[in-house]
C-alpha cells in the first residue's frame, strides 16, 4: 500500500474492528484515501487544483438485530479511539420501530482472505511544470490548425487510490493508479460556434500524452467539419454506431437497468426477464472491475468484495444483473463486486465498472456496404434510462450519412437515439471484430452519487429512431 497515512491506521483500525465484534455480529472497516492533482491549460488561462477524484474517510459497517448500519468519519487515533467507539455504539442503536420494518438480512459471507493488491503508474513521473509543458504543446498544435480555431483547452487529471478493508476474516488493502488527458476545441464560422473534445486514460501518463498527440490533428479536422452539420432529418433509421456510443449504449440500456438494488426496490424490469431473450443472438454484455483497464477498475469493492467480470447478456439472453453485497444479500445470490462509494461520507449502492459489449466477426467495412441509407454515429455525449419501462434517450455526437453502402459528404449534428430497449437491441444484425473500451468518465445515481466508469465495445449495426 502506497499511502502512509492508511498504513499507520491500519493496526488501530483492527483493535477497532475486534472490539465492535464483541457486541455486534458482522463489523468491517474501510480505510479510502484518494490523492492526485487537476491541470487545465486553454490559450486564455491555467490552473492547478487537487485532483477532483479527492477523498480521504473510513467507514465502519455493523450488523445488530437484523440491521446494517454503518458510521463514518476522517480520522482517528488512540486519543479519539474512545469517543469514536461510543459514537458508533450509541449512533448505530436501532430504534424499535425501524426493526418492524426492516427488510430480511443476514449475516454477510466473511470468508477468510489476506491479501495485498498494486497497480502503479510505471512510467514517466510528470511535475507540475512538465504537465503544463506538454499541454501547452498540445493547445498550440490545436489553435495552429485552423483560423477558425478560436480556444483549445488541455486537461491532465492523474490520481492514486489506496483503500482497505478489514473485518473478522479479511484484511484487504489496494492501490491503483489511473490518468486522463482531455483536449477540448472551440471554432467559430460567423455565428455557427462547434466543439469538440478527444479523450485518452491510461495507466501511464506518458501514454495519455501521446495518444493525445497522435489524435490531435483528427480531432481539430472534426472541429472544423461540425461547423457545417445540419439537425438530422428525424426518422427511423440503419444505424452503425461506433465503440463510444457502443458504449453509452450498453450503459444506459443494460448497465442501469441491471443494477439489482433497483430489483429489491422493483424498479427494474428486467428482473423479470432473467434467462429470457432481450437482445439480438449476436449480443453479449459484460460489467466488472476486473473486466478491463480503466478509471473503473479496482481489485475490491467498497464493501471488501473481490472484483469480477459479470456476464449480463449471454448470446441474446439476459443471465443476471450487478450488485453490491446488501442487495445480493437481500436477493439471495452471490454479490458481483459492484458495491461503490461516491465518498466514504456516503452510502454503497450497486453501480457499474466497465460495462461493454462483446466483439464480434463482421467487417466495419462490410457493415457500411450493407446500409442502403442511414448513418454512422460518432462520440458518446450523454443518456437517460428509465429501468422500469425500458426506455431510453441516448445522444451521439455527430453522424456521418451512408447511401449505397458509402458516405455522403453530409455531417449531422447532434444525433439523438431512442427508443424501446429491446427493440434497439433486437434490431442488432452485425457485430464488429474490433472493440474498445473508454475509460474517463463518471456516473451518476440518479441526479447524484458520481463514481468513475468506462464502457465501450465493438461497432453495432442496428435500427433505431434518430432525432
Amino acid at each position: 500500500m502506497e499511502s502512509e497515512f492508511l498504513k499507520s491506521k491500519i493496526q488501530i483500525s483492527k483493535k477497532l474492528v475486534k472490539e465492535l465484534l464483541e457486541k455486534y455480529e458482522f463489523v468491517s472497516l474501510l480505510g479510502k484515501q484518494t490523492t492526485g492533482k487537476g491541470i487545465r491549460l486553454s490559450n486564455f488561462n491555467s490552473s492547478i487544483s487537487d485532483t477532483g477524484e479527492k477523498e480521504c474517510g473510513f467507514v465502519v459497517k455493523i450488523f445488530h438485530q437484523g440491521i446494517y448500519s454503518e458510521y463514518s468519519f476522517t480520522d482517528f487515533d488512540e486519543s479519539t479511539y474512545g469517543e469514536i467507539v461510543n459514537k458508533i455504539e450509541t449512533k448505530l442503536n436501532v430504534s424499535s420501530s425501524l426493526l418492524s420494518k426492516h427488510m430480511n438480512l443476514t449475516v454477510l459471507e466473511d470468508e477468510p482472505l489476506v491479501e495485498n493488491f498494486e497497480r502503479k503508474d510505471s512510467g514517466k513521473s510528470y511535475s507540475n511544470e512538465e504537465v503544463m509543458a506538454e499541454l501547452d504543446k498540445l493547445v498550440k498544435k490545436a489553435m495552429a490548425y485552423d483560423p477558425r480555431m478560436v480556444q483549445a483547452m488541455g486537461f491532465y487529471n492523474s490520481y492514486v487510490v489506496n483503500s482497505f478493508y478489514i473485518s473478522k476474516n479479511r484484511e484487504l488493502t489496494q492501490s491503483y493508479a489511473f490518468t486522463n488527458v482531455y483536449l477540448v476545441t472551440v471554432a467559430r464560422e460567423g455565428q455557427v460556434i462547434k466543439n469538440n473534445f478527444t479523450i485518452t486514460g491510461n495507466v501511464k501518463a506518458e501514454d495519455c500524452f501521446r495518444q493525445v498527440n497522435e489524435k490531435c490533428e483528427n480531432s481539430c479536422k472534426l472541429t472544423i467539419e461540425l461547423l457545417k452539420a445540419a439537425p438530422i432529418e428525424p426518422g427511423v433509421y440503419d444505424i452503425i454506431t461506433d465503440p463510444g456510443v457502443t458504449g453509452l449504449i450498453a450503459h444506459e440500456a443494460f448497465g442501469h437497468g441491471v443494477e439489482m438494488d433497483m430489483f429489491v426496490k422493483k424498479r427494474a424490469k428486467s428482473r423479470l426477464y432473467i434467462e429470457k431473450p432481450v437482445a439480438s443472438p449476436l449480443v453479449s454484455m459484460h460489467d466488472g472491475a476486473a473486466a478491463a483497464v480503466s478509471n473503473a477498475s479496482f481489485f475490491f469493492d467498497d464493501d471488501g468484495v473481490l472484483a469480477h467480470d459479470t456476464l449480463i447478456i449471454d448470446k441474446g439472453i439476459l443471465k443476471g444483473g450487478i450488485s453490491d453485497v446488501i442487495a445480493a444479500n437481500e436477493l439471495g445470490v452471490k454479490p458481483t463486486g459492484n458495491s461503490r462509494r461516491e465518498s466514504s461520507q456516503r452510502k454503497a449502492y450497486t453501480r457499474m465498472t466497465n460495462t461493454f459489449f462483446e466483439a464480434g466477426s463482421d467487417k466495419l467495412e462490410d457493415m457500411i456496404k450493407s446500409i442502403k441509407h442511414g448513418y454512422m454515429l460518432f462520440g458518446s455525449n450523454n443518456g437517460m434510462e428509465d429501468p422500469k419501462n425500458w426506455n431510453i434517450q441516448c445522444t451521439a455526437e455527430y453522424g456521418r450519412e451512408i447511401v449505397d453502402g458509402k458516405f455522403t459528404d453530409k455531417i449531422v449534428s447532434p444525433v439523438v437515439m431512442s427508443g424501446y430497449v429491446p427493440d434497439l437491441l433486437m434490431s442488432i444484425s452485425m457485430v464488429s471484430d474490433g472493440l474498445e473500451i473508454t475509460g474517463s468518465g463518471h456516473c451518476g445515481k440518479g441526479h447524484k452519487e458520481w463514481v468513475p466508469v468506462s464502457d465501450g465495445g465493438p461497432c453495432l449495426k442496428a435500427r433505431c429512431k434518430l432525432s
